[in-house]
């Protein structure tokens, strides 16, 4: 069983994205985070799949070499193996990312 005090926190993070909650804190599989900004990092999981959801604003993601438009209301399912990134997003833009299952260093 999981505690559901740990998914009723806030971030302190002043960078713009965070974690909520996940395994290294509670029981739940799964980590749920956001950011503020596209982040143009790629990168590749090779166990967990990622699920964005668009809460607003607009962003681009490149999944594999293609290019996805995203706004608020979508969301993106990104696949183990898949390489990701984000290379632009509107002021207005929060996605909330899922990672599931979680793997440390993945």
């Amino acid at each position: 069983m999981w505690n559901a005090d740990a998914v009723i926190k806030k971030s302190v993070d002043q960078s713009g994205k965070g974690w909520f909650t996940g395994p290294w804190e509670t029981d739940l599989p799964v980590a749920l985070g956001y950011a503020d900004a596209a982040v143009d990092e790629p990168h590749v999981h090779q166990s967990m799949h990622e699920v964005y959801l668009v809460a607003r604003g607009t962003s681009i993601a490149v999944v594999d070499g293609q290019h996805v438009a995203l706004r608020a209301g979508d969301v993106l399912l990104v696949e183990p193996g898949e390489a990701h990134t984000f290379v632009e997003s509107s002021a207005a833009y929060l996605p909330f990312v899922v990672q599931a299952p979680f793997e440390p260093g993945d």
